[in-house]
C-alpha cells in the first residue's frame, strides 16, 4: 500500500467519524466558544509545562482537557493573530512582523474572519482585549471585522496602568476612547465577565479574550510578587507576576461559567500568541551592546528613542522557554512552540494530543465543533476528529518567518534557513532542542522542504519599511504626546 494511499483512508475515517460526532451533537445546543490568548508566554511560563510560576487555573484546564504538546504558531504578534483569525497563512498574507502604529492598513478585509463565521450563525460576537490587526481605518476596526462588541486597545504593547502605546492613550470600548484607573488585566477580566452576565441567554457565545499579558513593559501588582520573592532576576519576578495576575483573572472568568451553567456547553481553547521574549533570542553581540549602554545608563533613557527601546526589549524580556531554543521573534522552537490546550467538559477526553497542530487550525476545528459550515479558501485544517476520536491526520508543513530567517516544520522534520548558505536540518523527535544539524547526512529531506519553502505562496508584505518605523517606535507605557488612537481613527 502506498504512503498516498494510507492518507486517503485516514482522511476518509476522519470524515466519517466527524460526521458520526455531528450526529451525537446534533439537537444539543449550540456551544459557545472562548478563544483565549496570551501574549509573549513563554513554554516555561506554566505550571502544566514544570514552571515555577504559579497557574492553578491554567492546569486545571490542562488536566481537564486536552493539552496540544506540538502546538505551533508565527513567532510574533500580528502574524499569528492574521492567522487565527483567518486560517490563512500570515506570509501569503504579506503580515510579515508586528503592525506598527504607524501602519495605514490592516489584515486584509477581502478575508473572511473567524467572528464573522460565528456572527452569521447567530452567536453574539465579543472581543475583549488585544487586536494589532490594524484600526487607522474604520473597516479594519474589530467592530468591522465581525465583533458586536470590542473593548480594549488596538496596537501592540501598552502600559499596564497608563493604558498608553507610542505616546498615544489606546483604551477603548467600541471605538470611544476611554480613561480608565486600573490595571489591564483586570479591566479586562471585568469586562469579559460583564459581557457573559450580561449576554442574552437565547444566544450562544463567541469571546475572543485576548491579554496584553505577560508582553513588556513589566508591570504587576506589588502583591502579585511576593509568591516570587526568592527569584533573584527582578524582571523574571515581574513576569511571573503578570502570569499569575492573568491566570487568576481566566480563574475568575471559568466561576463565572459555572455560576451561570454555562461551563458543560463552553469550548474554551488557549494559547500564546508566540514564544516568551529574553535575551537569548537575540545575536549575543546585541546583547552585549546593550547590556554595555545598560550599565553606562543605568535609570536614564538612552540618548536615541530608538536605541531606548531596542534596549528594553533586548533586556528586559524574562520569560522561559525552556528546554526549547530561542524565543519572540525566532524561527527555532522557543519561538513558535508554544503552551495551549483545549477544554470541553463532558466532549473532549482529557490527556495529551502529540501531533501537530498550527494556529492556522483554530478557524477550522472550531467551527467544526460548532458545526458550522466549513470554511473555503484557507489553508488550516480541521482538527475536531484527531481530537475528539484520534485520527491521524496526514502530516503536512508549516512555514513560519521571523527577524532571524524562515523555516518550515514537517514533523519530524525542520528547515531553518537562517543563512542561504548553511540551511539548517533538525529531526524534533530526536532533538527537541536543535543542537545538531542534519542537512549534510539528509540532502534528500533538506531539499525536499528547500523546495517546499519556495513554493510558498507570498503575498505582498503589509509591514511598514523598518526606516519608517525607527524613527517613532512604538514604546510601552510612558507619557502621551498624541491625541489617543481611537481619536485618530475617527478622522481617518
Amino acid at each position: 500500500m502506498t504512503v498516498s494511499c494510507k492518507s486517503a483512508i485516514g482522511l476518509l475515517v476522519a470524515v466519517l467519524c466527524h460526521f458520526i460526532a455531528g450526529l451525537s451533537h446534533a439537537g444539543e445546543a449550540a456551544p459557545n466558544v472562548i478563544v483565549i490568548l496570551a501574549d509573549d508566554l513563554g513554554w516555561n511560563d506554566v505550571g502544566f509545562h514544570g514552571s515555577e510560576i504559579k497557574t492553578p487555573h491554567l492546569d486545571r484546564l490542562a488536566a481537564g482537557g486536552v493539552r496540544l504538546d506540538r502546538f505551533y504558531v508565527q513567532p510574533a504578534c500580528s502574524p499569528t493573530r492574521s492567522e487565527l483569525m483567518s486560517g490563512v497563512s500570515a506570509i501569503s498574507l504579506g503580515v510579515l512582523s508586528p503592525f506598527s502604529k504607524l501602519q495605514p492598513a490592516g489584515l486584509p478585509i477581502s478575508r473572511r474572519l473567524l467572528p464573522q463565521y460565528f456572527q452569521n450563525a447567530g452567536y453574539q460576537t465579543l472581543m475583549v482585549g488585544k487586536w494589532h490587526l490594524g484600526f487607522r481605518q474604520s473597516q479594519f476596526h474589530p467592530n468591522a471585522r465581525g465583533f458586536d462588541h470590542f473593548y480594549g486597545h488596538v496596537t501592540g504593547g501598552i502600559g499596564y496602568w497608563d493604558h498608553v502605546h507610542g505616546g498615544g492613550l489606546d483604551w477603548q470600548r467600541n471605538g470611544a476612547t476611554l480613561r480608565e484607573d486600573g490595571y489591564s488585566t483586570h479591566l479586562l477580566r471585568d469586562e469579559a465577565i460583564r459581557m457573559i452576565e450580561a449576554r442574552d441567554a437565547d444566544k450562544p457565545v463567541f469571546l475572543y479574550l485576548a491579554f496584553n499579558a505577560p508582553h513588556l513593559p513589566g508591570e504587576a501588582p506589588e502583591y502579585a510578587l511576593s509568591p516570587y520573592a526568592g527569584l533573584v532576576d527582578h524582571d523574571r519576578r515581574l513576569h511571573a507576576g503578570m502570569v499569575s495576575e492573568m491566570d487568576a483573572a481566566i480563574g475568575a472568568l471559568l466561576l463565572t461559567l459555572e455560576k451561570h451553567d454555562l461551563a458543560d456547553n463552553t469550548l474554551i481553547w488557549f494559547m500564546s500568541d508566540n514564544g516568551g521574549l529574553n535575551p537569548s533570542a537575540f545575536p549575543p553581540a546585541a546583547v552585549s551592546v546593550m547590556s554595555t549602554l545598560d550599565s553606562w545608563f543605568e535609570e536614564r533613557e538612552l540618548p536615541l528613542r530608538a536605541l531606548e527601546f531596542a534596549r528594553v526589549n533586548v533586556l528586559r524580556g524574562a520569560a522561559d522557554n525552556a528546554p526549547l531554543r530561542g524565543g519572540k521573534q525566532n524561527v527555532y522552537e522557543g519561538g513558535i512552540r508554544v503552551p495551549a490546550l483545549v477544554s470541553w467538559p463532558g466532549v473532549l477526553e482529557p490527556g495529551v494530543h502529540s501531533d501537530m497542530v498550527t494556529v492556522l487550525d483554530a478557524l477550522p476545528t472550531l467551527l467544526s465543533a460548532a458545526n458550522l459550515p466549513a470554511a473555503t479558501d484557507i489553508d488550516g485544517r480541521d482538527q475536531w476528529p484527531a481530537l475528539t476520536s484520534g485520527v491521524r491526520l496526514p502530516a503536512t508543513g508549516y512555514h513560519v518567518t521571523g527577524l532571524d530567517g524562515e523555516a518550515i516544520v514537517q514533523f519530524p522534520w525542520k528547515l531553518v534557513a537562517r543563512d542561504p548558505d548553511t540551511p539548517e536540518l533538525y529531526r524534533l523527535d530526536e532533538d527537541p532542542r536543535e543542537q545538531r544539524n542534519l542537512a549534510t547526512e539528509h540532502p534528500d529531506r533538506l531539499q525536499e522542504l528547500l523546495q517546499a519553502m519556495a513554493a510558498t505562496p507570498r503575498g505582498e508584505p503589509l509591514n511598514l519599511p523598518v526606516w519608517r518605523v525607527v524613527g517613532d517606535p512604538d514604546f510601552f507605557g510612558g507619557e502621551e504626546d498624541r491625541p489617543p488612537w481611537s481619536e485618530l481613527q475617527k478622522h481617518d
